[in-house]
């Protein structure tokens, strides 16, 4: 095996990359792990500043779904008349229905035209959306706005965590695509700031819908210093651009650890296409659900998304100030901003903790504190006087009013330690020949869960009264947090082609157990011969 040598050139130079057939796998190495060294170099800040850059779109995702929870309130009849709860549901839940649609296109689309196509269409959507919403006068034209960004929405939250996750380093992966995740809380963060803001501003909501476009549009200025991702690059034989990236990733690489690098990629690709056979997105897709390994890996992946959408913070995102109202705060935005603000300092958290103490024990460590605190919440919500149409009793605010809010925030601190950011982080399970469409169903689970939770939250809180709607949401935790146990393997530090023999083995927790200590040995062995 080629170690680093000590003579560094951080220049990619000209570097030439021995092309590696795509119909053979008689040249691969008896250990593949041997042809990935310069994971274990030093990498620089621009993969660092590529991940950031595409963090905008994680963004512009939520400042579009965190806005709405202050719009709804602010409406009044501006659209023709004051809106019903099934208006406000429907205005809600077409953004997850267009998000749907958004991320299917941009996963049958990401391989044929590169992750940063899905990425430049998502910021016209959101600008076209944006649009729309701001000069809308009528119910059916803001529904139309709301499906428009929806769309980008989708795609965004769709091809931005894979984008990232097939730039990232190994040791890094997790702490990346975190940015992502950093992003879109920041995005909700700065969208109630605004709304808190534009509270008392005639027609203010117009003006919060609108911004939308300002970091869209910053987005598309941006892409054009970002590269496409090396194993897309391979994927579509330029070889020699997929070295030059992963020079620059890796600057203190030497030129054969990136030869190596591109080789080791370029053999998976070489099985992904193998397997393909040039067949069609159907037969790709159906690849999911008929190999066991991938079916597992779907499972794991899109479990994880649909209990953080169904766990109920989704209903706090685009119904916290409604809901704040009803128990009878006064400036139920500024109270829902505290939320907000509680979920992008934990998910600062978890970015700070994902890589060193994994994806497995933060998700076990977190997830039961939701259940508790939810069911805390529903106890308190039977000391609230709520009429059946949600309006209150006595406009008094007592104790179970500052419970519910109390619950609320330590909730969202645990969700947004946990699972909250873990579910994106999923998209690495997918092996390279259905990473798309994988990343594609995981995002679908998101929204078709997302719908769910938006078209039926005020509802649900109607029928079954507060109480039961979030004793509904604490047992998904409840019952989330076992299947966690049983069936998510711990996969930090692990290349993405080394990930796709986690699955191979049942759900793999034990194995993928089996595989972190025996490459924490190989470093001790490392670290005492060094």
């Amino acid at each position: 095996m080629s170690s680093a040598s000590k003579d560094k050139d951080p220049q990619p130079r000209s570097l030439h990359v021995e092309k590696v057939s795509t119909t053979s796998s008689e040249r691969q190495p008896e250990h593949l792990e041997d042809l990935d060294s310069i994971e274990n170099t030093q990498s620089g800040k621009y993969s660092w500043l590529v991940a950031i850059t595409a963090g905008v779109g994680g963004f512009l995702f939520g400042y579009d779904t965190g806005i709405i929870s202050a719009v709804l309130v602010y409406l009044d009849s501006d659209l023709g008349k004051v809106l019903n709860s099934s208006e406000k549901e429907l205005i809600t839940s077409i953004t997850s229905g267009g998000a749907f649609i958004g991320a299917v296109a941009a996963g049958l689309t990401a391989d044929r035209y590169g992750r940063k196509g899905a990425i430049y269409m998502g910021c016209l959507l959101f600008t076209v959306g944006a649009i729309l919403q701001a000069a809308a006068f009528s119910l059916a034209q803001m529904t139309v706005g709301r499906l428009v960004v929806g769309f980008g929405v989708g795609s965004a939250a769709m091809i931005v965590p894979l984008y990232i996750a097939e730039v990232a380093p190994a040791k890094y992966r997790g702490r990346m695509i975190g940015l992502d995740n950093m992003s879109i809380t920041g995005g909700q963060l700065i969208s109630y700031g605004i709304g808190a803001a534009l509270a008392h501003t005639d027609h203010g909501w117009r003006v919060m819908v609108g911004l939308g476009a300002v970091p869209a549009i910053i987005l598309c200025c941006l892409l054009p210093f970002c590269p496409e991702s090396p194993r897309q690059l391979i994927y579509h034989d330029k070889h020699d651009e997929a070295a030059v990236v992963i020079q620059k990733i890796f600057p203190l690489g030497t030129p054969e650890q990136v030869q190596q690098k591109v080789q080791h990629i370029a053999i998976h690709v070489a099985e992904a296409k193998a397997l393909e056979g040039g067949k069609g997105r159907l037969w790709q897709l159906k690849q999911l659900y008929v190999i066991p390994g991938n079916l597992r890996a779907l499972i794991a992946a899109c479990g994880l998304m649909a209990i953080s959408q169904l766990g109920g913070f989704n209903s706090l995102m685009y119904y916290s100030s409604t809901l704040f109202a009803l128990v009878g705060f006064a400036n139920p935005v500024a109270v829902g901003t505290i939320i907000a603000a509680t979920n992008f300092f934990f998910t600062f958290v978890n970015f700070m903790v994902v890589d060193r103490f994994g994806r497995r024990r933060i998700l076990l460590s977190t997830m039961w504190g939701m259940a508790l605190f939810l069911a805390l919440a529903a106890v308190a919500f039977h000391w609230i006087p709520v009429n059946h149409d949600l309006t209150l009793q006595s406009n008094k605010i007592g104790w179970p009013a500052y419970v519910v809010l109390a619950c609320m925030i330590i909730y969202v601190g645990f969700y947004s330690t946990g699972i909250g950011n873990m579910a994106w982080v999923s998209s690495e399970f997918f092996p390279m020949e259905v990473r798309s469409l994988g990343t594609m169903m995981l995002t679908c689970s998101c929204w078709g869960s997302n719908i769910i939770v938006a078209s039926t939250f005020l509802t649900q809180m109607e029928n079954t009264t507060p109480s039961g709607a979030f004793g509904f949401y604490a047992a998904i935790c409840f019952f989330g947090w076992i299947a966690v146990y049983f069936c998510y393997p711990e996969v930090k530090g692990m290349t993405l082609e080394d990930i796709r023999e986690v699955f191979k083995h049942g759900f793999g927790v034990r194995y993928a157990r089996q595989l972190q200590k025996e490459a924490k040995m190989k470093r001790q062995i490392g670290n005492t011969m060094g």
